[in-house]
């Protein structure tokens, strides 16, 4: 029987010291949680700051026109009018309409471009790329090489600034280079949790040094990938695998504000004959009547029994202090307000839907 090993990022004996738990996530040995645990992580991140290690997510460096390199065909997102040092959020599709992955593209000068990709999807990810660019573009996967850091929280501004003073001047959804403990490094300001922050591209073999310099401020708190995921539902962001598949379009994911109708791109056909056809099933989100958390796979049901739909992320709120929980439902079913039941044959909880985000106090653009 063979054993697969598990990758670990430049940080993992830094997780081992700060007694993180370390499980299996996307073919990475990574942090779930650390000691003080997954409420004492929320608050730090809801009320200070925390940081993440996401060193394991992927980068391409695009070098190439965005049109003659073929790479505004593959991203759902125009990239021909983004300016340079900004950043957007978008999808690769397939031929169906279906999701390969979610992205962030940046645009680092007016003919090179970084992508940054789920960890799970990097190798699927690079063969989607390479089949579909032109043969004037040039990609190189530069994952292994960058480690990503990702602090994020109402006073990371704050934090990151004594270490990099001109990083204040950073507007949502924008990056630059700068000067941090020696190396010329990006840092971006996107987040994945709904408070400030900033995302620090730094070299694979460096990434322990920053790490530190960023701990050593009292204010800051290691956060496992289990908060991570908690902060990103009360926010109703996507993580791949759950509420984006190959088999979920951008559509039926509510993300259409991310797609580019008028322009061509792998899988427009697709969705402009969903578009026609009517969308068979919607996304919903919806807070629990008590504390009990829905989980992925939990069936979802009218208040009269009937199956209508199923569950795909699903936790404890600690910010609501009630269960959250995100699924697909019948289109019928879909109105904001509705009641609606999740569980199993055993158990089901009553809910209601709501409109996103869940969490609305965040600290994200301020």
């Amino acid at each position: 029987m063979s054993v697969t090993t598990l990758q670990r990022t430049p940080l993992y004996q830094e997780h081992i010291a700060l007694g993180g738990k370390m499980v299996e996530f996307a073919g990475w040995e990574m942090p779930v949680q650390y000691r003080s645990g997954v409420l004492k992580e929320h608050a730090a991140n809801r009320r200070g700051c925390s940081i993440f290690d996401c060193s394991h997510m992927g980068e391409f460096i695009l070098e190439g026109d965005p049109v003659t390199s073929g790479l505004d065909r593959i991203v759902t997102q125009s990239v021909v009018d983004m300016p340079v040092k900004s950043c957007r959020y978008g999808m690769i599709l397939n031929a169906e309409g279906g999701t390969i992955d979610d992205l962030i593209v940046y645009r680092l000068a007016p003919e090179k471009w970084m992508i940054v990709v789920n960890a799970s999807n990097i190798e699927k990810d690079r063969r989607h790329f390479q089949a579909n660019l032109l043969p004037a573009a040039r990609l190189k996967d530069v994952s292994a090489e960058t480690a990503k850091l990702d602090l994020q929280g109402p006073l990371s501004r704050d934090i990151l600034s004594r270490l990099v003073p001109e990083v204040a001047r950073l507007e949502y959804y924008t990056f630059d280079e700068f000067e941090l403990l020696g190396e010329r490094v990006i840092i971006s300001r996107t987040g994945y949790t709904g408070e400030l922050g900033y995302e620090i591209y730094y070299p694979w073999d460096k990434a322990v040094r920053v790490w530190g310099a960023l701990l050593a401020d009292q204010r800051v708190a290691p956060t496992g990938l289990g908060v991570r995921d908690v902060l990103r539902l009360e926010m109703c962001y996507p993580l791949y695998g759950h509420e984006l598949t190959e088999s979920i379009s951008p559509l039926e994911a509510g993300l259409k504000t991310f797609v580019s109708m008028p322009k061509e791109f792998v899988g427009k056909a697709a969705l402009v004959r969903l578009e026609q056809s009517g969308l068979l099933r919607k996304i919903v989100h919806f807070v629990s009547e008590s504390r009990r958390a829905p989980r992925q796979g939990h069936q979802l049901y009218s208040t009269d029994g009937q199956l209508v739909g199923e569950v795909v992320s699903g936790t404890f709120s600690p910010a609501l202090n009630a269960g959250i929980g995100i699924g697909f439902v019948k289109k019928e079913f879909t109105s904001i307000g509705k009641n609606i039941i999740f569980g199993d044959e055993k158990n089901r909880t009553g809910a209601g839907m709501v409109p996103r985000p869940f969490y609305k106090h965040g600290s994200l653009k301020s």
